[in-house]
């Protein structure tokens, strides 16, 4: 079998190790079979970023393990490798090792020891006649170079066959972690006679504080801190609703449901992490429900903003015949954000997974670009309406409104250039410790935003003045003031406001043929 460098080589085993882990800190294997990869065979046994425990307990005393008792390890349970009864059969029936297997486990930061070359070149990860004779390694086996740091790392189980068996068997065995790290486990055999083999049995990887995989350790906390600040947010938007409940507007049931959707989301999350870190699996209904949750708060924000952008219950009392449109637009974005977000957070990331992934991002961010460029489309429209109506009340509203819009927008495009950065520049995970601001701030923007909205449109005694009314026209209200004040005085306030009537019903009709053009 051909060589390849040893660079590519770990780098192609880390990479299969990341895109083939499973959102779990179980990792099963059902019978999975070994590849060929450069001189040897092997199976991905799961990746993850690991901290460091906070003892060790002392070999042979009895120990009861949980899910918070400071420990960090990976554990291996009923692993089992199968091999063909044509390659039991090469051997004679008492021979006491007739065939070896290998478990690695490396950090991330140690993958250049693993591996050697015979002569300056090309690098293998199985030991070669050659390299046996240069560099002392044992033939037959994985080339494995000591840490700088711990001689015992990269941490090496042998596992052989016996006789004619034609399974070999690990016993129950706990391999602690003493220092933080993205570790990555290969199941390894350098012995072309084992081709075909497979391996079944599971390993579970533990942190100090629970079965949460490191990377999504701190998310737990996180949503926690959001649901805080979503009860904050509730409470004060609900004691505004509740004393001013005659003056609420359309627009503002629509806040409500958001802040209602995004409190049950951020509720959802914390509890599906903190099961998932005592269990250390995800559970499959409970994520299903947070995700339909998320994917309908986010729809719903995006139509709300559009709705706010298009003047809904400020400029104009309905949307007319743009509603289907925005429905039909509502409607794909759901499907195309919670497809994305049960293969996301739901199924299986494995390889058909990751292109699947792939397959579903594209629409996902396409129709957030169309979102974008129909909301500022329609701001600008309606800003502009508000600005020769003279609605100097609305149009300062508009106006911070589109100032915080602008730099939500920037903000995004700012952070997307960031995470492209983060991951280009981290190809094996080594920055895991960091990787879930990547996700948070995503919610803390989305949150950003819902308060200023919160702000600018939350429920007071003038809450009426900033609402379209056919009645009071869209001009400026201390105008309207003014105007009503001189009647008293003469007929000349009854005309104005005559001229003020008509120039309502002219202000509606012209609204609704602009509805229909759009």
């Amino acid at each position: 079998m051909a060589c390849i460098s040893v660079h590519s080589l770990i780098t192609a085993l880390q990479l299969v190790a990341i895109l083939l882990s499973v959102e779990s800190s179980i990792h099963i294997y059902e019978r999975d079979p070994f590849r060929e990869v450069g001189n040897g065979y092997l199976v991905s046994g799961g990746s993850e970023g690991v901290a460091s425990s906070r003892f060790i307990p002392l070999p042979r005393r009895a120990f009861r393990s949980t899910a918070h008792d400071g420990l960090s390890y990976i554990r291996f349970e009923n692993i089992t490798f199968w091999r063909s009864k044509a390659a039991a059969d090469q051997h004679p029936t008492m021979a006491y090792n007739s065939g070896l297997v290998q478990i690695i486990i490396f950090e991330a930061a140690d993958r250049d020891n693993i591996g050697g070359s015979p002569y300056g070149g090309q690098r293998a990860i199985c030991c070669t006649s050659d390299l046996a004779k240069l560099e002392g390694c044992k033939q037959g086996e994985v080339i494995r170079t000591p840490s700088p740091t711990d001689a015992n790392w990269p941490m090496v189980l042998n596992v052989h066959f016996r006789g004619r068996q034609l399974s070999a068997q690990l016993k129950k065995k706990e391999v602690y972690i003493k220092k933080t790290g993205m570790y990555n486990l290969f199941f390894i055999s350098c012995d072309p006679k084992l081709k075909g083999m497979k391996v079944s049995g599971m390993t579970v990887w533990k942190n100090p504080d629970g079965y949460l995989p490191g990377r999504m350790s701190p998310l737990m906390k996180f949503y926690a801190i959001m649901t805080v600040a979503y009860i904050l947010l509730s409470a004060i938007w609900c004691l505004q609703y509740v004393r001013h409940r005659q003056d609420v507007l359309p627009l503002q049931y629509c806040i409500t449901g958001v802040i209602t959707l995004g409190l049950l989301e951020m509720i959802f999350w914390y509890f599906d992490y903190a099961y998932f870190n005592i269990t250390g699996a995800r559970p499959v209904g409970l994520t299903t429900w947070v995700v339909t949750i998320g994917a309908t708060r986010r729809t719903v924000s995006r139509l709300l903003i559009l709705s706010i952008s298009m003047g809904y219950g400020v400029a104009r009392p309905t949307l007319g015949g743009l509603t289907t449109k925005v429905l039909l637009l509502g409607i794909t974005y759901f499907v195309a954000s919670i497809l994305l977000n049960i293969t996301e957070y739901v199924g299986i990331i494995n390889d058909i997974a990751g292109r699947a992934r792939v397959l579903l991002v594209l629409p996902d961010a396409l129709l957030d670009a169309f979102l974008i460029l129909w909301i500022f489309t329609s701001l600008s429209k309606t800003l502009e309406q508000l600005q020769v109506k003279r609605s100097s009340v609305k149009l300062d509203i508009y106006r911070q409104f589109s100032n915080a819009l602008g730099i939500t927008v920037i903000a995004s495009a700012a952070w997307i250039g960031y995470e492209v950065y983060f991951k280009a520049t981290d190809p094996f995970n080594e920055r895991w410790q960091g990787g879930w601001i990547i996700t948070a701030f995503w919610d803390i923007l989305a949150f950003g935003l819902l308060c200023v909205i919160c702000y600018l449109w939350a429920p007071s005694q003038s809450s009426q003045r900033y609402a379209y009314s056919e009645a009071r026209g869209e001009d400026d209200d201390g105008e309207t003031e003014s105007l009503c004040n001189e009647t008293p005085q003469g007929g000349i306030g009854l005309v104005k406001i005559e001229r003020k009537e008509g120039s309502d019903s002219s202000d509606v009709e012209d609204d609704m043929q602009e509805a229909k053009r759009e």
